[in-house]
């Protein structure tokens, strides 16, 4: 009896599709980077966003949504330039950055140029006691050859194994002649490629802390050993997440704290990730290309030379054959038995509330309105 039982389950799970014996896993990465040290919202015209104090409410609203959520910084956290200041408010926003990072689950951060600007001791003496948050830094090495951060390291939420290889620029820091660093793509494309053998990481994610043209470089170079790469360095804001060369994606972590940067990912297989981002791309493209149409045809309607009308004839024809492949574009899926991402920027905007304990310690240190020694 048991044994025809246990054929009867063998049956009916040999008849179930492979989508419903396995659902994808899912899992959502947030990202901060280039916050240089900002702790309040910006002073911008059009509208004041950013703020440790929004961002800690915006970190718990994702948290809320039930899907498991890890957050990382790409590195230029805690100083607004790269040169040494000594005045105390400078020193004040950075702990208050730090302790933030760490209290709202920060598990990594890329130690860029900026974090060092007040020397290898003091960052050393600011992270001595943040035992949830782990700097990292592939390429950084002192005159003695010794690194001073880890490499990387594995993260594990939503069934998932995520590895992640944190790296700064070349040379030697501004504030820190003391160090050095290796040249990047290298040293973080062998770090990932250990993960992928020795760990075994499903996802691997570089927290990029150098200049973009080089993360780009790095995600052409990368092949299969890198999934993301995620940059800081230029305060460049916004990206749009495509995958540069065959397998890796490359987008900026922010700017100056304005930004929370989310990327949900769904795994079920290898292979490079589908960006779903783009058919959300290519609607608004298409958008363009069809009033672009429309106005060709209204000045064709009117030409009266026959070289007008048949320049707008070819421009017409070159326009509908590029609204023909954006139509192929707009219907975007996972792909089955693969793995997809979705990139997006949650603006910390007047929109979002404040939390009103961490507003007040903000503004005993930057109080509204104010010019700070780090603006």
């Amino acid at each position: 009896m048991k044994a025809r039982f246990s054929w009867m389950v063998m049956a009916v799970l040999l008849l179930m599709p492979l989508g419903a014996m396995a659902a994808p896993k899912r899992l959502v990465l947030l990202f901060t980077g280039d916050n240089r040290g900002e702790i309040a919202p910006c002073g911008c015209k059009d509208e004041p966003r950013g703020g440790l104090a929004r961002r800690k409410l915006a970190i718990e609203a994702e948290r809320a949504q039930g899907l498991p959520t890890v957050l990382m910084d790409a590195g230029n956290a805690l100083f607004r330039e790269k040169v040494r200041r000594e005045e105390a408010v400078v020193h004040q926003k950075a702990e208050l950055v730090l302790e933030q990072m760490e209290a709202q689950g920060t598990v990594a951060m890329a130690v860029g140029e900026y974090d060092l600007s007040q020397g290898l001791p003091y960052l050393q003496k600011l992270t001595k006691t943040r035992k949830k948050m782990k700097l990292l830094s592939a390429n950084l090495v002192d005159k003695a050859g010794k690194a001073p951060f880890a490499p990387s390291m594995v993260v594990e939420a939503g069934g998932l194994k995520v590895g992640v290889v944190g790296v700064s620029p070349e040379g030697a820091p501004t504030g820190e002649p003391g160090l050095k660093g290796l040249p990047p793509i290298e040293t973080a494309l062998a770090e990932a490629r250990k993960l992928r053998k020795t760990k075994k990481v499903d996802v691997v994610v570089v927290l990029a802390s150098v200049p973009y043209q080089e993360a780009v470089k790095m995600a052409l170079q990368a092949g299969d050993a890198v999934d993301f790469v995620v940059q800081s360095h230029e305060a460049r804001g916004m990206g749009i997440g495509e995958l540069v060369g065959s397998h890796a994606a490359v987008f900026p972590a922010g700017e100056l704290g304005k930004q929370l940067t989310r990327l949900e990912l769904s795994v079920e297989g290898p292979g490079p990730s589908k960006d779903l981002g783009s058919g959300s791309r290519a609607r608004q493209q298409l958008r363009v290309v069809e009033d672009n149409i429309l106005k060709a045809q209204e000045r064709f309607a009117s030409a009266q030379d026959d070289h007008t009308r048949g320049e707008l004839t070819r421009t017409i024809q070159e326009l509908e054959g590029r609204m023909r492949q954006l139509e192929t574009e707009v219907d975007v899926k996972p792909p089955p038995g693969g793995r997809a991402h979705q990139l997006s920027y949650i603006s910390l905007g007047m929109a979002l509330p404040d939390d009103p304990a961490l507003k007040q310690r903000v503004d005993q240190i930057e109080p509204v309105g104010s010019v700070t020694a780090n603006n």
